[in-house]
């Protein structure tokens, strides 16, 4: 049976037993297993409603938020899940893998060593071999794992490349997006523009008032608000390069090889201007210092402050643009003048937004007197990415209906209403932690945005 008639028949079967949670588990992980993350995260959720407490539910919708890129979230979940007793053996391979890219290598070999206890059938060699665990195996025998060669050393690990560290060079993209191909974010645009967009096209002005080209701007909002697609449309908007930077382009288990990691990358978009140069989920990188334990961290980030300011080699024509989904994680020393001095809040789409999305999205497919207005009405508080998830489940529906009639039925409101009532905004659980901070810990009225988009 192909994987979407497989889909299909766990559909029909849970119309008519809603709340049987194995059959909804085995929906999501079809789901995820076919790159549909964002239709597994509804099922999860879905299927949490009924059973709050199953902890393989809350694994398998940390691994479904790991697959659209939202670490944060995925940390979240399953750092409550570890802590069980009846936590399954997974969710600590999960959790270590998460721990490693954040660079707190100690923490994931503690992790990892509790999952194997806990099942040994979840062992992970390539993973086990990066973290410095060599397995002893035996045709016939149990994995045994033995760290007695000092491959553990202080919490870092030998990792497999060298010791002078991985090529950090990233290949630099020339999107062809254009601020025209983003949906609303109007506020945030103008702001992009006063800071990136008119020092490139006005120089002259910009120089008689003493104003470098160049900068940080850092975007924090819930996740799939479309951060990351504004960030490559704004360096299509200018012509530039872009460099788009995640965490695994930086961080490395050798002391000093995360900092030239880092310095590399500056340096690659300062030989390449105008050059956009995007960090996602930044906070990452640039964790307060107060949080953290480890000393290496802590000279990440005095690095990372040091490119910003220029140390590292001079930042004109070099912008830099960053995304988070927990700018209260960030060191605030970020946000100082000529570093990220502009904090820019990205809200889920408003009314208007959302139309001109749902237009984009359904830019070339087969439609029939839509009314993007009304469709955006029944979408309050979804964001880009849920709406990309009611355009996916609105396709899939017609397409079961041009398979049984063999000629494609366009798309109406109708199906895009239907589809709608379907997904739940995933926006709402990143403000419920949001609002707290804006209420609480609001230093400098940084969070004021929050309050004001929730009405408070």
């Amino acid at each position: 049976m192909s994987g979407d008639r497989a889909i299909e028949t766990l559909r029909e079967a849970l119309r008519l037993s809603p709340e049987n949670i194995p059959l909804r588990r085995h929906l999501a992980e079809s789901l995820l297993g076919t790159g549909r993350p964002e239709l597994a995260e509804a099922e999860f959720r879905e299927a949490l409603t009924i059973a709050p407490d199953e902890p393989t539910l809350k694994v398998g919708l940390a691994n479904a938020f790991l697959q659209q890129g939202k670490s944060t979230l995925a940390i979240v979940i399953l750092e409550d899940v570890v802590k069980r007793s009846d936590a399954p053996a997974q969710a600590f391979i999960t959790y270590a893998r998460l721990l490693f890219h954040a660079g707190d290598v100690g923490e994931a070999v503690r992790q990892y060593r509790l999952g194997i206890d806990a099942d040994p059938e979840v062992a992970d060699r390539e993973f086990s071999e990066r973290l410095g665990i060599r397995h002893d195996l035996d045709e016939d025998d149990d994995t045994d794992f033995d760290d007695s060669s000092d491959d553990v050393v202080e919490g870092r690990v030998r990792s497999s490349w060298d010791e002078t560290g991985a090529d950090p060079s990233i290949e630099i993209e020339r999107p062809d997006l254009q601020f025209a191909d983003v949906g609303g974010m109007e506020s945030v645009k103008e702001e992009i523009r006063m800071k990136i967009i008119h020092p490139l096209d006005h120089p002259e002005l910009y120089k008689a008032y003493g104003k470098t080209i160049g900068g940080g701007i850092l975007l924090y909002g819930p996740p799939g608000c479309g951060k990351t697609y504004l960030a490559r449309a704004t360096a299509g908007e200018i012509k530039a390069g872009f460099l788009a930077v995640g965490i695994n382009d930086v961080l490395e288990m050798w002391i000093g090889n995360s900092e030239r990691n880092l310095h590399s990358l500056f340096e690659q978009a300062r030989q390449h201007t105008p050059c956009v140069l995007f960090f996602d989920e930044v906070d990452a990188l640039a964790a307060s210092r107060a949080d953290l334990k480890a000393t290496g961290g802590r000279q990440l980030i005095n690095q990372f402050l040091a490119e910003l300011d220029g140390i590292g080699g001079p930042n004109d024509g070099v912008l830099v643009l960053a995304a988070t989904n927990a700018p209260w994680h960030l060191d605030s020393a970020f946000r100082r003048p000529g570093r990220f001095d502009r904090i820019l809040f990205v809200p889920p789409p408003d009314l208007a937004a959302r139309a001109s999305i749902l237009r984009l999205l359904c830019r070339d497919k087969p439609l029939k007197d839509v009314d993007f207005e009304q469709v955006a009405k029944k979408t309050e508080n979804l964001s880009g990415a849920d709406l990309k998830a009611v355009l996916d489940v609105a396709v899939e529906a017609k397409l079961r209906e041009a398979m049984k009639a063999g000629v494609p039925k366009p798309i109406t409101t109708k199906d895009l209403l239907a589809a709608a009532s379907t997904i739940k905004p995933s926006t709402r659980e990143w403000f419920s932690t949001a609002r707290n901070y804006a209420l609480y810990s609001n230093q400098g009225g940084i969070y004021d945005d929050i309050l004001k988009y929730l009405k408070m």
